[in-house]
């Protein structure tokens, strides 16, 4: 059985860090996809709010360094719970389990392109950037000579 979800998305807030009583850090986020439009949808924007929860390492890193409107990836794991509130009515809960997360770059990000990551799994903090492709990169494939394919050459068209 296979339990895995990856999700790419904006913070719809700041992170929230808390200590258990056993002094372990836990991360809650909301964190707000885009869903993918359907032909009768068209010009018309909607999207999913995911409760997503992050433990340890994972969550001092994200208290640190995401932001209200950052642009993440999250994978993990949907868990679901339940318990009782102080009404004693019993209440669900469906929410992502966060194993790695990425911030792919921040709500005003620069000219630079960004990605820090944390994984849990192998305990490594990865921060990187990405070359800027905003130049004109594609000149240096101007000069070189043209292919003439026909469509009779490809075998799936």
């Amino acid at each position: 059985m296979i339990n895995r979800v990856v999700l790419v998305g904006r913070l719809t807030r700041d992170v929230e860090v808390r200590k258990t009583g056993s002094n372990l850090s836990v991360a809650t986020f909301t964190v707000a996809c885009d869903r993918r439009f359907s032909k009768g949808q068209e010009g018309q924007q909607s999207a999913d709010f995911i409760s997503c929860v992050a433990w340890r390492q994972t969550a001092d890193f994200l208290a640190q360094y995401a932001k209200k409107g950052t642009l993440v990836g999250v994978e993990g794991r949907i868990q679901t719970r339940n318990y009782k509130d102080k009404d004693g009515k019993t209440v669900y809960v469906t929410e992502v389990v966060a194993d790695n997360v990425q911030l792919l770059s921040s709500k005003s990000s620069t000219s630079t392109s960004t990605s820090t990551s944390y994984n849990s799994a192998l305990s490594t903090f990865t921060p990187s950037v990405e070359p800027d492709y905003s130049s004109n990169a594609m000149d240096d494939f101007s000069s070189a000579p043209s292919l003439d394919i026909s469509s009779d050459d490809l075998p799936f068209y």
